[in-house]
């Protein structure tokens, strides 16, 4: 196991993480971009898109890893904010992430493993 870095608005915070759960993590959030990318594209001028259904994504290793974007709220992919809540039995951190960073710091812990 090898530490990830999420880079946070106003700072970061590592944790253990599997190679494994990066790559279901990478596969949830390549399915959220294609959701954000038909909210964002509109079948014709003034219609709206189908809603999509929420990302929700759970690690429980050595900490407990939640996150969670509605899709339906984000003008773009590159506007989108994940909510991020990380705990384990002494600390609890609930945030907000971009979604561009996120994916950014995920294919560099993968790529480092």
């Amino acid at each position: 196991m090898t530490q990830l870095t999420l880079n946070l608005e106003t700072g970061s915070v590592m944790f253990r993480f599997t190679p494994e759960a990066a790559q279901e993590l990478k596969a949830a959030l390549n399915e959220l971009m294609g959701r954000l990318k038909t909210t964002a594209t509109k079948t014709t001028p003034g219609s709206k898109a189908a809603p999509q259904p929420s990302m929700e994504y759970r690690y429980t290793g050595d900490i407990f890893l939640e996150l969670f974007c509605n899709p339906n709220i984000w003008p773009s992919p590159f506007a989108a904010r994940v909510l991020v809540t990380l705990r384990d039995d002494r600390i609890r951190l609930n945030t907000e992430a971009e979604l561009s960073r996120l994916i950014e710091d995920l294919n560099q812990f993968l790529e480092q493993s």
